[in-house]
């Protein structure tokens, strides 16, 4: 167990771990000057008391935030592997993107480690590889995205995206429950502002292959946005409206749930509910009448959260049913 590499891979997604662990974080921080006195025995024990500090008392944690966190970590997984197996297919990703897929990939690998932490022994094992049918097949590996992982780098993106912007939404759902824990809730958010960036970025990059593939079929999906007849279907880098059912509208699965309402969509200004990306309505007042906006800058202005029980119908498209039929469940 190398305790400074997991402490490293936490502070990417935790910058004030240090000041979590000690306030003489100079102390902690240049730990590594004794490392040489800590065993192989002493360090799982060292490694739990660490953690306990940082985030509270795992055995503590309501049934609540376990199945919060437990969604949270299965979507990570969903996502790390997804991104591995992007990298390690021949020729998907082009070589100048490379680089910031692998660092996706290794964030999402960052965030499984922190909620895993976190979690303790009430964390889900890992699923695995096996455990997921990226072609939106169910386990049959023939579904309508399988190209995505052998030859259609537009549909890799268009996948990516809504994979990225699932969780984003799945985070900010579990907010409340975390509230009563804010060093949770805090760890929570910091992952969630790092997914909006992976997010942003994918988009960008999907924006600029549609410009670059005028005139070419950019995916097998019907309905991608990165069909680009008329030229009108090129994504911004930030949710838009229900972004026109996202990058595959048309197809089963479909990615417009993504985008769309969860349960329940409406309610009044102080209780907890989840509209759709296209909700202009923020706190009881109607923003896109106010000066200068209209419904879509208003619906660009704010992310919306979305339920468990929405999170997981989208997430159980892409997992095979026959090696884990009770993810997501």
């Amino acid at each position: 167990m190398d305790l400074f590499k997991i402490i490293s891979d936490i502070e990417k997604v935790d910058p004030e771990i240090y000041e979590r662990l000690d306030s003489r974080r100079r102390v902690f921080k240049h730990f590594g000057l004794a490392g040489k006195a800590v065993t192989g025995a002493m360090l799982p024990g060292l490694v739990s008391g660490l953690f306990q500090r940082a985030y509270g008392q795992t055995s503590a944690l309501s049934p609540d935030i376990v199945a919060v966190l437990n969604l949270a970590l299965s979507l990570e997984y969903l996502e790390f592997y997804f991104y591995d197996s992007g990298l390690n297919a021949t020729g998907l990703i082009p070589n100048a993107d490379r680089p910031a897929f692998e660092k996706i990939r290794n964030d999402e690998s960052g965030h499984i480690k922190v909620l895993r932490g976190a979690l303790g022994n009430a964390a889900i094992p890992d699923p695995t590889r096996a455990a997921f049918d990226y072609s939106g097949g169910r386990g049959r590996t023939v579904g309508p995205f399988a190209p995505a992982l052998v030859n259609d780098y537009a549909l890799f993106l268009g996948s990516s995206q809504a994979f990225v912007d699932t969780g984003v939404r799945a985070y900010k759902g579990g907010a409340p429950t975390l509230m009563p824990n804010k060093d949770l809730l805090q760890a929570a958010l910091d992952i969630h502002s790092v997914e909006a960036r992976h997010s942003s970025h994918v988009r960008t990059v999907r924006r600029g292959l549609a410009a670059s593939q005028s005139g070419q079929a950019a995916t097998t999906v019907a309905g991608d946005l990165n069909n680009l007849s008329g030229k009108t279907g090129r994504p911004k880098s930030w949710i838009s409206g229900t972004d026109n059912g996202g990058p595959s509208p048309s197809t089963t699965p479909s990615t417009t749930p993504v985008y769309g309402p969860g349960n329940p969509a409406t309610g009044a200004p102080t209780a907890i509910f989840f509209p759709a990306e296209s909700n202009t309505m923020q706190a009881g007042i109607e923003i896109s009448t106010l000066a200068g906006l209209n419904a879509t800058a208003a619906s660009e202005a704010f992310d919306e959260p979305l339920d468990p029980t929405t999170v997981k119908s989208i997430a159980r498209n892409f997992v095979n049913e026959l090696v884990a039929p009770t993810l997501f469940a």
